[in-house]
């Protein structure tokens, strides 16, 4: 196993915290699980590309994106 085969860890890793803290009841808490998920996309499609998951990569952008628009609508 080589170490781009260790990076799905931490990539399930960030995405649970991720998950935590958009859950959170506090504005600066689901601000870092925003910072956090897109970390957590770049990891997955690192991961994604390295493993020739095409489609993993393809839904982390997409994901990516909507996470995007979502911490953009919150704003307003």
């Amino acid at each position: 196993m080589d170490w781009m085969d260790l990076l799905q860890w931490p990539a399930m890793a960030v995405t649970v915290a991720a998950a935590w803290y958009v859950a959170s009841e506090r504005k600066s808490k689901r601000n870092w699980g925003f910072w956090l998920f897109l970390a957590s996309n770049a990891l997955w499609i690192a991961w994604g590309l390295s493993a020739g998951a095409t489609a993993l990569v393809v839904l982390q952008f997409c994901l990516a994106a909507l996470n995007i628009r979502g911490a953009a609508k919150a704003k307003t």
